[in-house]
């Protein structure tokens, strides 16, 4: 029976209960982009817990997008496997790496930013009760994108470096391959491997990767670039045995373009999923997108980034983790105490530590004393904020 107001007029507020998939999700929890949105802050705000970035992108790729807006064709439907330069320029530019002559009518298909390329994966791969396994901490869209499909999420986490050194590098959070051994059921389907990893920037090396496709292939399961200091990238799909069952996304952020690299048994269902969810992508941002070329040019300025970063926590003497890939540091922030009446945003009041909130609950001390920096600004913006940094000493 619906619950009625004190006026004795009943609630109308909740008239249609909502499905379960959203609590089991945690969709309906606030996510870090509305916790953290400049509404929610002080307008003195330098914000590094986001990972996005502050500064336009080059002139050269924003004409592009100008030239294709005042265009014909690419202001109406493309098609639904993205349109033809693009996927041609995908070929050109991953075909090397993969050492494949990529098909671009069957093994690419463009996507709304990643989140719906592997959203379409897992609507056209996940059975009802399907388990599909995830590396802690994760990316937090993977858990509703699973479990909106049928999914059922298992998590291996990776351990973080016990040692007491100030500066650690993300190839210290290890992955146990016994313990992910054991994660595997009957049941499971997937695994997410996410390298360059985000949150933690840990490039996963070629023997880790190699023991995850044995499994792989044992057990018959599906596998769903910022690389510093040299670290070689290696692409899973070019291990033997494993471009058969793995599935490559890449995209462009605020954009919201993005693409999967597959084979055909794998691309083909996923056109299906993704036909039905979005129909095709934007269409004129995709002819921009044929001209983002500058790769070389983002990881020496990203390098540099990172660096004023880092070296502010080494001044400070904070514990951190120094990413090989992606550009987010994870600070040990154990040491820090902060004062009972320290004059925090509402918005976060009563949060604890959000870096809990890429773990499961039975796994949330892991991340218990992390904080995670985002070094995705301008060289200015991330020197005010190191400016700020360093009063951290005083709760030290």
């Amino acid at each position: 029976m619906a619950a009625k107001t004190n006026s004795g007029n009943v609630d109308r507020s909740n008239l249609i209960p909502f499905s379960s998939r959203l609590k089991e999700g945690k969709a309906l929890a606030q996510d870090v982009w509305s916790i953290f949105a400049a509404a929610n802050l002080p307008a003195d705000c330098i914000n590094l817990g986001q990972g996005y970035m502050n500064f336009a992108p080059p002139v050269w790729v924003t004409k592009a997008a100008e030239e294709a807006l005042h265009s014909v064709a690419p202001n109406h439907y493309s098609h639904p496997r993205g349109r033809i330069r693009l996927r041609e320029a995908i070929k050109s530019f991953y075909g090397p790496q993969l050492n494949r002559d990529l098909d671009v009518e069957s093994e690419i298909l463009v996507t709304s930013g990643a989140n719906e390329g592997q959203y379409s994966v897992f609507t056209a791969f996940l059975e009802q009760g399907d388990e599909v396994i995830m590396f802690e901490p994760f990316f937090d869209q993977y858990l509703p994108s699973v479990t909106f499909n049928g999914g059922k999420p298992v998590y291996v986490p990776l351990h973080p470096p016990t040692d007491s050194k100030i500066k650690s590098s993300s190839n210290e959070w290890t992955l146990d391959i016994a313990e992910l051994r054991r994660a595997i059921t009957p049941r499971t389907k997937m695994i997410i491997v996410n390298t360059p990893h985000n949150p933690v920037g840990k490039v996963f090396t070629k023997q880790e990767l190699e023991a995850i496709a044995s499994l792989a292939e044992e057990f018959n399961l599906l596998y769903d670039c910022l690389v510093f200091d040299g670290k070689e990238h290696v692409r899973i799909a070019n291990l033997p045995g494993m471009w058969d069952r793995t599935v490559t996304a890449f995209a462009a952020t605020g954009w919201r373009i993005g693409w999967l690299i597959g084979p055909a048994s794998i691309i083909q269902p996923t056109l299906a999923a993704s036909t039905r969810i979005v129909f095709c992508s934007n269409s004129p941002l995709q002819e921009a997108a044929c001209h983002w070329k500058f790769f070389e040019n983002q990881l020496s300025e990203y390098a540099e980034r990172r660096k004023v970063l880092c070296d502010a926590f080494d001044e400070i003497g904070l514990k951190y983790t120094l990413p090989e890939g992606s550009y987010f540091v994870l600070l040990d922030i154990s040491e820090v105490k902060f004062p009972e009446d320290y004059p925090f945003p509402k918005s976060v009041l009563g949060r604890g530590r959000d870096f809990r909130s890429f773990y499961c609950d039975e796994h949330a001390n892991i991340g218990e004393a992390y904080a995670r920096f985002a070094f995705c600004k301008d060289v200015d913006t991330l020197k005010k904020a190191v400016e700020r940094l360093r009063r951290l000493k005083e709760y030290m």
